[in-house]
């Protein structure tokens, strides 16, 4: 496994969460007990066929941890886009009491009309990919778009009507060739966003275009 097959918000699962944790200096929380069940989440960074950039997550907001993770350490790997085409809100046992959940519900049709190539991320794609419930009644629902160029109109406009949804948070990002930005404030600014780059953030008028 190397990096050039690892795309930022997959979820990895490690080989070997004891020796993992053994070399890593982790939080209390990230026990190789965890590990073992919990896959990481790849994040967007300089990285080689080597070591790739991975974030930690327990079961609240403040726990998140930074790591670097080994290729050989990848077992098993799960997209956003498996994820949402796997549909396993439906099956959830809380997938009436969750907004998160009956929202996406709701969207996972619209985004399938309109030939969206889309995932499902954060605290929903974790429960739905490994089976841990880190779910609550104020979560958001954040979806991934992958778009090679510019966003056709009528999907555009679909997907900043999801924004407005009244019952739950809704973020949305684009993934672009040179890295990601949030449609929230693309659709509030009309153009110019903070594009999230292997390189660090910079300003954008066109996520599009290679940026200087």
């Amino acid at each position: 496994m190397t990096t050039s097959t690892l795309l930022p918000h997959d979820l990895v699962w490690l080989a070997d969460a004891p020796g993992f944790a053994r070399v890593n200096a982790l939080p209390e929380w990230a026990s190789a007990a965890w590990l073992a069940c919990a896959p990481l989440v790849v994040r967007r960074d300089g990285a080689s066929d080597a070591r790739i950039p991975v974030g930690l997550r327990g079961t609240t907001r403040a726990q998140r941890h930074a790591a670097w993770l080994p290729a050989a350490q990848v077992a098993r790997v799960v997209t956003p886009g498996t994820i949402a085409r796997q549909a396993r809100w439906r099956d959830h046992p809380r997938h009436a009491a969750l907004p998160a959940l009956v929202a996406l519900a709701r969207v996972a049709p619209l985004l399938d009309a309109a030939q969206a190539n889309w995932g499902v991320t954060g605290g929903a794609g974790f429960t739905l990919a490994c089976g841990i419930d880190v779910l609550h009644p104020g979560s958001d629902l954040d979806l991934l778009v992958t778009a090679a160029t510019p966003l056709p109109a009528e999907l555009a406009r679909t997907l900043a009507a999801l924004l407005d949804d009244a019952q739950v948070r809704i973020d949305i990002q684009v993934a672009t060739p040179f890295g990601a930005f949030a449609l929230r404030e693309r659709v509030r600014t009309g153009g110019r966003v903070l594009l999230k780059t292997v390189n660090g953030p910079v300003m954008s008028q066109d996520p599009w275009q290679p940026q200087p």
